[in-house]
């Protein structure tokens, strides 16, 4: 069984959208809005200081990010895209989905305020020094 961090990011997307990983039918949709949700991570400070996206379906969560909160990461990536690619028709049910994106990026933006990132090695370590 493949680690976490080695799936395929496009094929983890899809199944968490209701798309099968072999159907390519909406593969160009999905990669748009999954580059543009690393556009909004960069900007957290989630990931590699100079940005991350995919062509396909051979970039793995590990050459995002190799940090023990990528089931977090993973989790907003598939809100997220749901949103752009097919959201909700009823008013509850995206504002829900809206507000929790909104907190999970707060989650993710404080808790990098923490990691200290090497790009030469595209790894992280957890800063625990107390201010």
């Amino acid at each position: 069984m493949a680690e976490p961090n080695d799936d395929s990011i496009l094929e983890t997307t899809k199944k968490l959208v209701g798309i099968e990983p072999d159907n390519t039918d909406f593969d160009t949709e999905i990669v748009t809005h999954i580059n543009s949700v690393f556009f909004t991570l960069q900007q957290l400070g989630v990931g590699p200081k100079l940005g991350f996206m995919i062509m396909g379906s051979e970039e793995t969560w590990s050459q995002f990010i190799l940090l023990e909160q990528i089931m977090a990461v993973k989790s907003y990536m598939g809100l997220k895209v749901k949103l752009l690619f097919d959201p909700p028709v009823t008013g509850p049910a995206t504002a829900a989905m809206e507000s929790l994106a909104t907190q999970m990026e707060w989650r993710l933006k404080t808790y990098m305020e923490g990691v200290q990132w090497d790009e030469a090695s595209n790894s992280s370590s957890l800063n625990m020094e107390m201010t």
